[in-house]
């Protein structure tokens, strides 16, 4: 009997620990004056929302800008930068890769590169 009370106290004790912890968050917004109509707005959406760590995304193409929140321990600004840049996109201080670039519409592409 003091056995199975020792057994269900540990189990429960195992079980709440989890419950406690928070995973931290993060929030920024990333200048993008690529972002110039509804269908770069969507690419960039789509694309970023399926990255790893990222909660939320949303691009403003009327401000040039897209906000996105993360989880600090998946993934950080740089790679987020990183990520819109590989899509064709400038993202602050990272330069779009021209490759990519190329391949954007041609209501994307406003910047002679």
């Amino acid at each position: 009997m003091k056995n199975t009370f020792l057994l269900l106290i540990s189990i429960l004790a195992i079980n709440l620990t989890g419950f406690g912890q928070v995973k931290p968050i993060q929030k920024a917004v990333i200048n993008t004056p690529g972002v110039q109509d509804e269908a770069c707005k969507t690419r960039i959406e789509n694309y970023i929302a399926h990255e790893y760590g990222i909660i939320a995304v949303k691009a403003d193409y009327k401000k040039h800008v897209v906000g996105v929140q993360w989880y600090s321990d998946r993934t950080n600004i740089e790679n987020i930068k990183t990520a819109i840049a590989n899509l064709g996109y400038d993202a602050d201080d990272v330069t779009a890769d021209p490759d990519a670039y190329k391949r954007l519409p041609k209501t994307c592409q406003h910047i002679s590169k």
